[in-house]
């Protein structure tokens, strides 16, 4: 089959996710056709409220905005690097979050929809996809963490596995009209910002130590979601955490966690309070916010009575409660390759949280690469990898034989998944720390231009 007939032999993406959506975008930059499955809203499912392709079902934050010491921010700068559908368009929508990456949700899934619907070589079909017809040579499994049951049958009956499963938590988001801000104040911690914030781009909500210590056990007596039968061995994912969990696991654990104190000045009090509980704004108008950290299991009625005891949330009005919703992934150490094809049938790709990689942005990177990576083998190409000294790199890395296959678990970005390095100060005294997450920052973003530079003089060439 020559290159032009590829191209025009479509590649199937199953999931208009994060991961989908990136990896149709790419597949179609380079030239061959796409038919991108969504089943929505032919089929719902329990997390989306929209038909809307890279729907943001939890938090509005890509997380840190950070290249030069964070690992998420490093991997926002080498999707940026690689021409992201998802990241530029984040970017475009985003709002002030102090040192991170948020969006307005509604805006960024209308214009991540609009464009795929407007690329002449992507097709959206708006029907479920239960098993691979036999005719698809090139398919992309992206159905994310919402597989539906049918087809989570059949990818168990492709690679001979039990699903690996666990839950995630959705957190509240609040009207801002609702909010007391003769309690609450607005400011990042530290003062922190960047070019969408202005160092006052959270909400806060103090606390005094017999507030907090009530708060805590309110959480704990609360009526929480009973799960089915088949549910309740399901662990959860750590990222992911509902409050309440959190709070069994004893009294100060969120004290230190997302209700820790530090970096912030009540201008109401001169009392430096015990704890704190911040909001982060979820939409471009600033009329909604969602209460950070705070995911929760715990059944409506009881939700609004216990978060109401939050000082400046006496009156909150809820745009959504919390909710939780199970989630699936496979063993991909032991089931795809190193462009995470499955090694039993090698027409078949995964990519996004299917795989065990966890986050929006973790999902889309991996998008990014598989989409060139199903495109490259569409046009007879050698698919390019990218160095795992990267964030990419090491993502792909982990997640396809890095990590351990019998204690296998989803994985958010980290150095600790980059090769290490020895990093000295100026009197040859090994570092740690910041200065050692700047250096590793830094050979990520270098190695990743210089692979760039050189896929460019092979194209040229």
């Amino acid at each position: 089959m020559t290159n032009t007939q590829n191209k025009t032999k479509p590649i199937h993406i199953i999931g208009g996710g994060m991961a989908g959506a990136e990896a149709a975008w790419q597949a179609a930059n380079m030239g061959v056709a796409v038919i991108l499955h969504e089943m929505r809203p032919v089929r719902k499912t329990d997390a989306h409220k929209t038909d809307g392709l890279a729907e943001l079902v939890c938090s509005n934050s890509f997380r840190s905005d950070d290249h030069t010491a964070n690992a998420v921010g490093v991997l926002h700068e080498e999707m940026r690097m690689n021409n992201s559908l998802i990241i530029t368009t984040a970017d475009k929508h985003a709002l002030p979050a102090g040192g991170a990456l948020a969006v307005d949700r509604d805006n960024f899934s209308a214009e991540i929809t609009q464009t795929l619907e407007n690329h002449p070589l992507i097709t959206i079909d708006r029907n479920e996809v239960t098993n691979i017809p036999e005719d698809w040579d090139n398919v992309i499994i992206a159905t994310g963490p919402l597989t539906s049951d049918p087809l989570a049958d059949w990818i168990k009956s492709q690679t001979g596995e039990d699903e690996l499963a666990f839950f995630d938590a959705l957190a509240p988001i609040v009207h801002f009209d609702s909010i007391d801000m003769s309690k609450a104040w607005m400011q990042s911690r530290y003062d922190k910002t960047t070019a969408h914030g202005n160092g006052k781009d959270y909400i806060n909500c103090p606390m005094s130590k017999d507030q907090y210590y009530a708060f805590i056990d309110a959480l704990i007596a609360a009526d929480k979601m009973e799960f089915k039968e088949w549910e309740k061995n399901t662990p959860y994912f750590e990222g992911c955490m509902p409050i309440e969990v959190m709070a069994e696991r004893g009294p100060q654990t969120l004290s230190f966690g997302p209700m820790k104190p530090v970096g912030l000045t009540n201008p109401h009090n001169d009392e430096h309070p015990y704890a704190v509980v911040q909001l982060r704004q979820d939409n471009a108008l600033g009329t909604l916010f969602n209460i950070v950290g705070f995911q929760t299991k715990m059944k409506y009625g009881a939700q609004v009575e216990v978060f109401r005891t939050i000082p400046g949330l006496e009156n909150a009005e809820f745009a959504r409660l919390g909710g939780i919703h199970r989630n699936t992934f496979i063993n991909s150490p032991k089931l795809l390759d190193g462009t995470l094809r499955l090694k039993n049938n090698q027409s078949i790709r995964f990519a996004g949280q299917i795989t065990g990689c966890e986050g929006y942005v973790e999902s889309a990177s991996v998008g990014l690469m598989v989409g060139r990576f199903a495109a490259s083998e569409r046009l007879n190409q050698s698919p390019a990898i990218p160095p795992e000294t990267t964030a990419m790199g090491a993502l792909i890395k982990h997640i396809t034989g890095g990590a351990e296959v019998e204690t296998f678990q989803p994985m958010n970005i980290n150095f600790g998944l980059m090769p290490t390095m020895d990093v000295r100060n100026e009197r040859g005294k090994r570092v740690k720390g910041i200065e050692r997450k700047k250096a590793m920052a830094k050979r990520a973003l270098d190695d990743m231009n210089i692979w760039l530079n050189e896929l460019k003089q092979k194209k040229a060439a």
